[in-house]
């Protein structure tokens, strides 16, 4: 299956919410879904880390970084860490660092842009809060269905 979205917004389009926003598609897996987890943080990748250290249950992390493109909230290893965790993807309203080697894992990451930035580590950052991004409000526990034709959201599960 190359695409998934259309056919959803076909049969589900008064269920979904489309999150307008200019992502890329960065992972190496085009098509993804699952329940949301979120994260609120400014250029502290603290919590990004920690939550995709536990276990992803193909859960899907959605962080609303300020659209800061100057400091990754996702780079190489912890991307890694949340592919070794069953983590479905991870959508970040922000930056990414190591493109190409996250371009090669099994993870879904849509990004508005990439930095070779790191993060300072000040432990900052809040986990599991409702968030507005791209246009709409995104809360822990709905569903987040992409492909490369955008992100739609749900409040439940639809495949």
């Amino acid at each position: 299956m190359l695409d998934l979205l259309p056919d959803l917004c076909d049969h589900h389009g008064d269920q979904l919410e489309l999150v307008e926003a200019p992502l890329l598609d960065l992972g190496g897996t085009a098509i993804f879904f699952g329940q949301v987890v979120t994260v609120k943080c400014f250029e502290d990748n603290s919590r990004v880390k920690e939550l995709l250290a536990t276990p992803g249950q193909g859960r899907v992390l959605v962080v609303d970084g300020g659209a800061s493109l100057a400091k990754a909230l996702m780079g190489d290893l912890i991307a890694q860490s949340a592919v070794d965790n069953g983590w479905a993807g991870v959508v970040i309203f922000g930056a990414i660092r190591d493109a190409g080697a996250i371009a090669q894992m099994p993870l879904g990451v849509k990004a508005l842009g990439c930095t070779p930035f790191k993060t300072d580590r000040k432990g900052q950052g809040l986990a599991e809060v409702a968030l507005k991004c791209g246009g709409v409000h995104i809360r822990p526990g709905q569903w987040l269905y992409a492909d490369k034709n955008g992100v739609v959201l749900s409040d439940a599960r639809l495949h």
